[in-house]
């Protein structure tokens, strides 16, 4: 036979749920490990009273009874593994593995026994139900009844909540009461948490920051109970899963991260993790309210009476003393600063991630724990932003998908050797060198993409601008040509004008008439335009920019003093991380806003809006048409003149000669004049 047996996808009953995990007999212990949260229950051997195979909801399931009292309930099993399973225990552990069967009758009226820490509803001699009486958080009396109040478990998608039996009155002996009798068989056994007695020592104003605000922390021998001005919390240390103490990257504050399964609640809100935050410089003499021999025969020497020193090292050494778990601190990894964390960013907060020795955590908001076991791969992918950063993928075997955004590269080698260390799968490994590496060479230091961009776009203006001068002069050209055509038609009668003369004139009209005139025009009708559309409905907004406009103040608030670039860039990255359904309330928001506009669009139309484009283009086609008449008109009368001047050479008007003999008047005293000056 073999000396171990190991069975996979065994469930563990926890307050209402069923926890997947890994069950192992061995002859010195029964180990189960939880799969979700990497918790490990432990049973010795020597501990275990009682066993029993019994048909339940998910197959067969084992009841495991321990001279302490617990009770440990196992789901999953096969018909064909009881006979090994019985065989293992005789051999091994000198229990045998009994037989029985629930009562399913439904009836609800038997009897209630109390076995140490269950209470067992009986029909005809069958258990129905069983109570574990730890799971009981308050019990109270009334009339023939006694009523139990359950603690809830989130995980569950159906809680109980309370229970009540009907305890017919009876004469008892020695006159007691039924109700009473039965209520202190419960409390004794229930886990109601009373502050009652003198706490071991106490921490005043601790600053926490998830739940945030200062706390007084009050050390009791079973529980922790926070005491803050409006909010007070009682943690049994049997929820305490993990303990963290991590250096900050400033290396002048500390963290300590109290893990808790089941977390503790504020209303709706659910703390995973009890965050303090500690400087490193605040000295602590403390003082156990305790006499010496009874810290020594209890602690064993991990506590003395009394202690002085940093005050994160007093909090972290009384928790490890009362919680008996270990402190788990960051590894050998340092990033490119020397610190043992890295700056980067989770759901647009800014944190510190902390590569461990079988982990990665996350803090502070929110805190994110992951095991090296529940990761399935990761990934380095490019920064969305600019190339001097980059992202950490980290996706989960169930799923899950947490980025860790905005990580500076000098932190990529250090990372990246840290993962390849820990032999984690690396999603895009083929691409380091081809990809990755040029991104972060030490030879791109002097590349600028944000100068780079800003160079190719004065590029393109420059262009433009080139194009609209080109676009200029060729007009002139052609006003110009067009000019001299009409100059050279009117002047050939004329013989005192030069070619020079000619082609310079008509030039220096062109340029001061048809560059500057016709942008002013351009100018006032855009002014115009908007203007008399001023009235028009405006344009719908995105999805996007709708819940940008309802988040900023949020994103403003949890973020004091951020830029406007900032919010944009960390509103971007919250809208990537919304979910799909989140994200379709925005988009139906958007569609009903751009049906609105379609609908005020058409009423706009038909109210009379907008015509006045129409009535510019009527204008414009008028326009048109006049300056064609003229120009019909001027060509008409300039042919007329030419037909004179060709048909009789010596027949000239009295306006010609007289305006001929002015301008040789002009041209005489022109000359006078050069005399004059020379």
């Amino acid at each position: 036979m073999n000396d171990t047996l190991e069975f996979n996808e065994i469930y563990q009953e926890v307050k209402g749920t069923w926890n997947d995990g890994r069950l192992r007999f061995s002859k010195q212990t029964v180990v189960y490990k939880n799969s979700k949260t990497g918790k490990v229950d432990s049973i010795p051997v020597p501990e275990l009273t009682q066993a029993q195979w019994r048909r339940v909801c998910l197959g067969h399931g084992i009841k495991l009874c321990t001279s302490t009292g617990n009770i440990y309930k196992y789901d999953g099993f096969k018909d064909t593994d009881l006979e090994k399973i019985s065989e293992y225990f005789k051999a091994n552990y000198k229990v045998d593995l009994i037989e029985k069967d629930m009562c399913v009758k439904g009836w609800n009226w038997g009897t209630a026994k109390f076995n140490g820490p269950l209470l067992s509803f009986e029909v005809n001699e069958s258990s129905a139900f069983e109570i574990p009486l730890a799971s009981v958080s308050q019990c109270a009396t009334g009339k023939n009844e006694v009523t139990m109040e359950f603690h809830q478990n989130d995980d569950t998608e159906v809680s109980l909540m309370e229970v009540r039996f009907y305890v017919p009155p009876t004469t008892g002996d020695e006159g007691s009461d039924p109700v009473e009798a039965f209520a202190q068989n419960i409390l004794s056994k229930a886990d109601v948490i009373q502050a009652t007695g003198d706490a071991v020592c106490i921490f005043r104003e601790l600053q926490c920051l998830t739940p945030r605000g200062r706390y007084d922390i009050r050390i009791y021998p079973t529980f922790l109970h926070l005491h803050g001005k409006t909010f007070d919390y009682k943690i049994p240390y049997t929820t305490v899963l993990r303990l963290f103490l991590l250096p900050h990257k400033d290396q002048r504050q500390m963290f300590f991260v109290i893990s808790l399964d089941p977390p503790i609640k504020q209303g709706q809100t659910r703390y995973h993790f009890l965050i303090l935050l500690f400087s490193k410089e605040e000295e602590i003499s403390l003082t156990l309210n305790m006499n010496e021999d009874e810290v020594e025969r209890r602690f064993e020497g991990k506590l003395h009476k009394n202690m002085s020193g940093s005050l994160y090292e007093m909090v972290s050494r009384v928790m490890k003393a009362l919680v008996n778990r270990k402190i788990t601190v960051p590894g050998n990894f340092q990033g490119h600063s020397g610190a043992q964390c890295i700056t980067c960013s989770y759901k647009a907060s800014s944190g510190l991630l902390y590569p461990l020795e079988r982990g990665f955590i996350y803090v502070h908001k929110p805190p994110v724990h992951l095991r090296f076991e529940e990761i399935s791969c990761v990934n380095f992918a490019r920064g969305t932003t600019t190339t001097r950063s980059f992202d950490f993928e980290i996706e989960t075997k169930q799923g899950n998908q947490y980025t860790f955004s905005s990580i500076e590269r000098e932190e990529y080698g250090k990372l990246f050797d840290f993962v390849n260390a820990k032999k984690l799968s690396i999603k895009n490994r083929g691409f380091k060198e081809v990809c990755l590496q040029p991104i972060f060479d030490s030879d791109d230091d002097q590349h600028d993409a944000y100068l780079e961009r800003m160079k190719e776009e004065g590029k393109i203006r420059e262009e433009a601008n080139d194009s609209d001068d080109s676009e200029g002069e060729s007009g002139e050209w052609q006003l110009s040509e067009y000019d001299s055509k009409a100059s050279a038609s009117e002047s050939s009668a004329d013989d005192g004008d030069s070619d020079g003369d000619r082609k310079k004139k008509p030039t220096k009209k062109a340029k001061f008439v048809k560059e500057r005139k016709p942008r002013k025009k351009e100018v006032r009708k855009r002014e115009e335009g908007r203007i008399k559309h001023g009235s028009a409905p405006k344009r719908p907004m995105s999805a996007y920019m709708l819940w940008l406009n309802s988040s900023r103040d949020r994103i403003k608030s949890e973020n004091p003093g951020i830029s406007v670039t900032e919010i944009s860039k960390k509103a971007g990255e919250m809208w990537k991380q919304l979910s799909k359904e989140k994200k379709e309330v925005w988009d139906a928001k958007a569609e009903e806003a751009k049906k609105e506009y379609d609908r005020a669009m058409r009423e706009y139309k038909e109210s009379g809006g907008g015509s006045s484009g129409s009535s510019k283009k009527e204008r414009k086609k008028k326009g048109g048409k006049n300056e064609e008449k003229k120009k019909r008109k001027s060509g008409g009368g300039r042919e007329k003149e030419k037909e004179r001047a060709t048909g009789n050479d010596s027949f000239k008007s009295r306006e010609f000669i007289s305006s001929e003999e002015s301008s040789s008047e002009s041209d005489k005293g022109k000359g006078r004049k050069r005399k004059v000056t020379h």
